[in-house]
């Protein structure tokens, strides 16, 4: 099923782009509603995919996706928070001398 679709989404690729360098608006039209065709096949084939998917799979890997990118962002944060802390120069002589 996958294949399928993968094959119809390389030939809907394939009609816009000969419809993106073709100079006769007729054969443009057509090449557009053929790609436009494949899209509606892509569309389905995907939802017959998805349908067969265990939605609890789905949601866990969601999750644990959004889990990861979470920890990540926050270990990020966490070195800036610490390289900015140690990065931060004294202020410079010319400012702590004015009086």
């Amino acid at each position: 099923m996958i294949q399928r679709c993968h094959k119809w989404r390389m030939k809907r690729k394939q009609y816009i782009d000969q419809a993106r360098q073709a100079t006769d608006e007729v054969e443009r039209e057509r090449l557009l509603q053929t790609a436009e065709h494949y899209g509606r096949i892509v569309n389905e084939e995907q939802s017959k995919i998805d349908s067969t998917r265990d939605p609890h799979d789905k949601n866990k890997k969601t999750v644990q996706a959004i889990e990861a990118q979470v920890a990540a962002a926050e270990s990020e944060n966490s070195e800036n928070t610490e390289n900015s802390e140690e990065e931060e120069p004294a202020l410079p002589m010319f400012l702590t001398n004015l009086n």
